[in-house]
């Protein structure tokens, strides 16, 4: 299940949290996926956060919480290569605050663990401009550009981020200590990492700074698998997700393949009739994939499916008819799809279980605001009896 933190009634680690993960094991779930913990911006994104290592003071539960000097200094002895920069960019207070996250999150990860739910979270591929990195190591950025992608399905002058792009060769020089430390970061907060854009590992997309649209940017070479292959030589095993959307060239998918990682396949992008040879129509699904019926950047399932032409809406009749799968509410259809994939793992946005439309949206791409839908309350345990059903039906359960 995808469902950020903040999507939560009260948006923060407390008693909504431990209910939700009571509820993901009561509907058979056994994957909870969030995105970037880390400070949203003024307009509610976190992947434009002021820190690639903190996380939010807005989630935690208690923010007035005691912390101790010992557990102050403990902390700065495990953060060593990230924290310092936090607090000369956020203040003293703000060790304090890094230190009730942790507490709060690691018995909100035991507590999930407990109930055979496991975390997934979520590496943005890029800072926010002026963040506590750019200032604490400016010579891994590159002056002159910024990021973007180019024209694509969401925008027709591409999408202008507005982050500051790597120096990559720079990197290299340093061995990749940045990246090691970022996803050392990561790793130890979640069992698996969906890598956010992944494919600008091998070229991306740097438009002018001063450029009012993306489409005038251009692609540039990236690194390649190398800062990946030295985290992997650092940390052992890499346990990502490689998001590879957008304009996917045989390089990306060959690092990715190189690399063992799963891609990604979202149901919302397999069916449209021009594309029917994509990893996203349900006959070219593999194992080594996790399937979505929709990501935060997408409309919910009910939104899509009553904007679809006639066109896709025969490509869904066809592939739900060849699966066996009749159900009278789309998004249940759509649910069943994706647990009826070869892929190995299946992830479900709540507000599709909840059979929201248009309003369930948590983020538009190309505009700056429309961040965080957020719950009235949580999903009752019919909802919970209903999706443990149709996990079991597709051999899923735990």
């Amino acid at each position: 299940m995808l469902l950020h933190p903040t999507s939560l009634p009260s948006g923060r680690l407390g008693p909504e949290a431990y209910a939700w993960v009571d509820w993901l094991a009561a509907a058979g779930q056994t994957w909870w996926q969030m995105l970037p913990l880390s400070p949203p911006d003024k307009h509610g994104s976190p992947y434009k956060s002021d820190s690639a290592f903190a996380a939010s003071p807005t989630l935690l539960a208690d923010p007035d919480a005691p912390v101790g000097d010992n557990e102050r200094r403990l902390f700065r002895e495990k953060a060593a290569d990230w924290i310092e920069d936090w607090i000369a960019f956020a203040g003293e207070a703000a060790l304090d605050d890094q230190v009730r996250f942790d507490r709060e999150w690691a018995a909100l990860r035991r507590y999930a663990a407990d109930r055979g739910v496991r975390l997934i979270g979520d590496v943005p591929i890029y800072v926010a401009p002026d963040s506590a990195d750019e200032r604490a190591h400016p010579e891994l950025f590159k002056p002159g550009f910024v990021a973007g992608v180019p024209p694509d399905a969401f925008t027709a002058d591409g999408q202008l981020w507005g982050n500051p792009v790597y120096d990559w060769p720079a990197a290299r020089r340093q061995g990749y200590a940045w990246w090691i430390a970022r996803l050392r970061r990561i790793f130890e907060l979640f069992d698996l990492v969906r890598i956010d854009h992944f494919r600008a590992f091998t070229a991306y997309w740097a438009v002018p700074e001063d450029s009012p649209v993306a489409s005038a940017g251009s692609w540039k070479r990236g690194p390649g698998a190398a800062p990946l292959v030295a985290a992997r030589a650092a940390l052992g095993s890499l346990p990502v997700i490689a998001e590879d959307l957008g304009v996917i060239t045989p390089p990306v998918t060959a690092m990715r393949k190189s690399l063992g990682l799963p891609g990604m396949a979202v149901l919302q992008f397999g069916f449209t009739p021009s594309e029917r040879h994509t990893q996203h129509v349900p006959a070219y699904h593999v194992e080594n994939q996790v399937v979505y019926t929709g990501t935060h950047d997408n409309d919910t399932i009910r939104g899509w499916y009553d904007g679809l032409p006639a066109a896709s809406l025969a490509l869904v009749e066809e592939a739900l008819t060849s699966y066996g799968i009749s159900e009278p509410d789309p998004e249940w259809a759509m649910i069943r799809l994706a647990h009826a994939s070869p892929a190995r793992l299946a992830v479900v946005q709540l507000q599709d279980v909840l059979g929201l439309g248009n309003e369930g949206r948590m983020n538009q791409p190309g505009t700056a605001g429309g961040w965080g839908w957020k719950l009235d309350s949580l999903p009752g345990l019919d909802l919970a009896e209903r999706l443990r059903a149709a996990t079991a039906a597709a051999g899923r359960t735990a």
